[in-house]
Parts: structure tokens; C-alpha cells; sequence
């Protein structure tokens, strides 16, 4: 028998010295199971207040349109009857048309002088610091201050722009900025321009930071001049920023109030009223709380569609 050696009973199981260290109990989350709940439980803040402040009103805004609600008396249901009825009121259609062309006039206004002004201040030369400062303190400044510091200033009577056209021999008398539609309008333009661009300027001159220098300084070895440079390399990888300070614009345009409720006060003759401004007289000063709801409810379909239509462009010119 010698050369031959007894076997014991066959297992084929396969021997692992850890086997049974660090076995999970039935109760045990899984690691990707607690990163997914810290993840709920960080979100969870801001969906409550957006389902809080956002949702929920929505629903009730909604709802509300399908009525007739004045502020006292009774609530009756009329169906689509308000929405219906906003395709018929002139001054809300009027009031939509000047919206619109509104929002054409300022957007490429704030765009083109918020893009030269990060042009001047995005290099590192002495004074571009406090440059920057200076171009971006309006924009801290509220809608309504920056409001009622224009209306001082075009004031014919007390205030420094007229009085200056009036000294420097353009005009005989200080003008009367607010009286006609033309020059009521410039005046909002120019407060908004002049409130709003630093925050062009700021994001604008960060998407030029964020592209890589070594690209415009092969270019500037290779021969190209400074705008060829500018239109071959910065503009192209410049437009997803260029796209964000557009949407930004345009919704904020459409959405305007405060500027023309405190300057122009919708005169003259009604000419310079914005579908917010309708909004809010049709909701807070006549109180048909239903017909403001279904006018609010039409601006925001509008600025859905609106914005659908810019992101999905978006999308497509930065597909390289």
C-alpha cells in the first residue's frame, strides 16, 4: 500500500479564508443605497420650496382662471371664457406687441455693450480692476432705486440731463423726455443698459477667461490679427456663454415691470404698457382676479415656448 494515501470525503466547494468577514445583515443598506438617499435628502430643501412657491401656485393660478374671482362676491365657473377673452382685449394685445418689441430693441443692446465692455476689462492690465468695479456697480442697485434715479434725472424742471443739453446750446429748453412715446422708451432703455450690463459684462468676460490662451497665441503666430481672432476662435467658443446671457435677457425683457410702472407710469396715452404691467392693473387695480390669472398663465406659456425654442438653438450651434 505504500505510494498510496487516503482521501478523505470530496468538497468542492473552494476554500476562501473571508469567507463570512463583513457579510451584510438583512437590514444594511448597500453603499450606492446610501449615496442614493444622501443625494434625495440633499435636494429635498429645494424641491419642497419649489413645489411650495412654484407648483402649488401654479395650480392655483390655474384654477383660479377657470373663474370668474372677483376680490368680494362669489365665484363663478366659466370655463376657457378668460382665455378667450384675453385674444379680444386691444390693450393686452397692444400691451403683448410692445413687449415684443421691446425685448427686440434691448436684447442685442445689452448683448453688444456688455460684450465690448468684457473686452476692455478681461486682461490683466493696470486699472482693469477698478473698471470692472465701476461698469458692475449699477447692477446691485434695485430695478425700482434705478427707477426713481432716472426719472430725477430727466426731470425737465430739477434734473441734470436736461439742464446739460440746455447748457452745451442743443436745446433752447430742457425736453420733456416723458411726453412722447419715442422718448420715453429711450429713457427706459438707457436706465436698463445702464443697470443691467455690468452682469453682461461679468459673464461674458468669464467665458472669454475659460477659453485657452495657447489658441489665440498659435493663431497670433500663425499671422491672424487681432479681429480675425476674435471672430475665428473667440466668438465660436464663446457662444454657450453667449447663449446663457441671451435666454437671461430675453425672459427678463418680456417679464418687464418696475421700469416702466415708475418711469413712464404706461403713458403716454397707455403706449408704453407691458403685458406684466396689464397683469398687474387687471389683478390689483380693477381685482378681475380670474382674467389676471389667465393672462399670466398666457405669459408663461409664451416664455416656455420661447425659451424651448432658444435652448434647443443652443444646443444645436454647440454641437461641433
Amino acid at each position: 500500500m505504500s505510494g498510496f494515501t487516503k482521501q478523505g470525503p470530496r468538497n468542492d466547494t473552494p476554500y476562501t479564508p473571508t469567507a463570512g468577514v463583513g457579510r451584510r445583515r438583512a437590514g444594511d443598506l448597500s453603499w450606492y443605497q446610501r449615496r442614493q438617499l444622501t443625494g434625495v435628502l440633499c435636494v429635498l430643501p429645494a424641491a419642497l420650496f419649489i413645489t411650495l412657491f412654484f407648483f402649488i401656485p401654479l395650480v392655483l393660478a390655474f384654477w383660479m382662471s377657470l373663474y370668474r374671482w372677483p376680490l368680494l362676491g362669489i365665484h363663478k365657473f366659466i370655463g376657457v371664457a378668460n382665455y378667450v377673452a384675453a385674444f379680444h382685449d386691444s390693450t393686452f394685445l397692444h400691451a403683448a406687441g410692445f413687449t415684443a418689441e421691446y425685448t427686440l430693441i434691448i436684447t442685442p443692446i445689452l448683448l453688444i455693450v456688455g460684450l465690448i465692455l468684457a473686452l476692455l476689462v478681461k486682461g490683466s492690465r493696470r486699472g482693469t480692476g477698478f473698471f470692472r468695479t465701476v461698469y458692475f456697480l449699477p447692477v446691485p442697485i434695485g430695478f425700482a432705486s434705478a427707477s426713481f434715479l432716472w426719472v430725477w434725472l430727466v426731470q425737465p424742471d430739477v434734473g441734470p440731463f436736461g439742464r446739460i443739453l440746455q447748457m452745451m446750446h442743443l436745446v433752447a429748453q430742457p425736453p420733456q423726455w416723458l411726453a412722447a412715446t419715442a422718448s420715453a422708451l429711450f429713457v427706459v432703455i438707457a436706465m436698463v443698459t445702464w443697470k443691467t450690463s455690468g452682469m453682461q459684462m461679468i459673464l461674458l468676460m468669464s467665458g472669454m477667461q475659460a477659453i485657452p490662451t495657447e489658441l489665440e497665441e498659435a493663431a497670433r503666430v500663425d499671422g491672424a490679427g487681432r479681429w480675425q481672432v476674435f471672430f475665428h476662435i473667440t466668438l465660436p467658443l464663446l457662444r454657450p456663454t453667449l447663449a446663457l446671457v441671451l435666454v437671461f435677457s430675453v425672459a427678463g425683457s418680456l417679464l418687464a415691470f418696475d421700469q416702466f410702472y415708475i418711469i413712464t407710469g404706461g403713458g403716454p396715452s397707455n403706449s408704453t404698457i407691458t403685458a406684466v404691467y396689464w397683469i398687474y392693473h387687471t389683478s390689483f387695480v380693477t381685482f378681475q382676479l380670474g382674467y389676471g390669472s389667465a393672462l399670466s398663465i398666457l405669459l408663461m406659456l409664451v416664455l416656455a415656448a420661447v425659451s424651448f425654442v432658444q435652448l434647443r438653438l443652443i444646443h444645436r450651434s454647440t454641437e461641433f
